[in-house]
């Protein structure tokens, strides 16, 4: 757990948390909603700390008897709401941990802090057992809603609550970091920013990620020997793309980063915006042997195969109309 200091971007959710703090007007009920990985719970871990700090600052001081606990994980008044259900947060886990605790008083802090990450499974029921807290809350009661949806609230929470939408950080941010903390060269950092998306947490699980960097082969392995298979090679290349099934979203962005690049360097002729700048040769040779219309038949494939695979069109299937277009072009 870390502090407001140490969050990456963010600011103006920072800012918002801090001043509440500062001017002590802190809301019963905050709904903080973004992709995963975005920092939602970092953000909802730094306020807790601020506000159960024995110094009473915009900050956690990490040093007073409070907030070691909280850093600890194990301050006894702020609560993470589990659930036993993977998909789903009942009535039972709404009431239990959060409504019938509330309650009670806070042990030996200002106030009583509840966690409820993946928020959006809460059921109808659980929805509704959360919504009578949230209306009539004890005064020391702050509950925190972490969510990637937060649509899928009924109209009366989102009303009663703030809602913080977590935006994306700007790349040279997340490349800087990346460098300068996680010792990441520029092309390697190039390559997490362009995949993470402005989502900090995403880019950080990149950069030291093996099985990221096992993706990144197979997909160069693709894309260097698709264009001399014959048929039963298409064939063993649908096989080991499989073995990337449960992150098939994933090798298709990298891929198509990929046509993306060779596509700017056949444009421009420009190394410097390319995000696979270790592949420069490559890159240059393709440039050369695509035409345009190739290319652009290419990128629209991929976009055309993660569009199928969502709508559940046969994976086997998906995978070779892919290969024989990228071979074809």
């Amino acid at each position: 757990m870390s502090g407001f200091s140490e969050i990456i971007g963010h600011e103006q959710i920072i800012e918002h948390l801090q001043n509440a703090i500062s001017m002590e007007k802190v809301s019963h009920a905050y709904i903080i909603n973004g992709p995963s990985k975005s920092g939602k719970m970092m953000l909802a871990e730094a306020f807790a700390l601020a506000l159960q700090c024995e110094e009473h600052g915009p900050e956690g001081c990490g040093q007073c008897r409070t907030c070691k606990q909280t850093i600890n994980k194990n301050n006894p008044d702020v609560i993470y709401v589990s659930h036993e259900k993977p998909n789903t947060i009942r009535v039972d886990d709404i009431r239990d941990q959060l409504v019938n605790d509330m309650e009670v008083k806070p042990y030996s802090s200002r106030y009583k802090i509840y966690i409820v990450d993946e928020a959006e499974k809460m059921n109808q029921e659980a929805q509704n057992a959360l919504l009578k807290t949230i209306e009539e809350p004890p005064a020391y009661g702050v509950i925190l809603l972490l969510t990637t949806n937060a649509d899928m609230f009924l109209q009366t929470i989102r009303s009663r609550c703030i809602t913080l939408n977590v935006k994306t950080v700007k790349d040279d941010i997340i490349r800087d970091f990346l460098m300068k903390q996680k010792g990441q060269t520029d092309y390697q950092a190039d390559i997490c920013v362009a995949f993470a998306q402005g989502n900090v947490g995403k880019a950080i699980e990149l950069a030291s990620s093996e099985d990221f960097n096992e993706m990144k082969k197979s997909v160069m392995e693709v894309i260097t020997k698709v264009k001399k298979a014959d048929i039963s090679e298409l064939t063993e290349f649908v096989g080991k793309i499989s073995e990337y099934k449960d992150n098939l979203a994933d090798y298709f962005d990298l891929l198509e980063i990929w046509y993306r690049d060779v596509l700017y360097m056949k444009a421009t002729e420009n190394v410097n915006g390319l995000v696979f700048k270790d592949q420069i040769l490559d890159i240059k040779n393709q440039a050369a042997a695509h035409s345009y219309r190739g290319l652009e038949k290419i990128i629209q494939a991929i976009d055309g195969a993660k569009q199928r695979l969502k709508a559940n069109v046969n994976f086997e299937l998906t995978l070779e109309l892919l290969l024989l277009t990228i071979k074809e072009n």
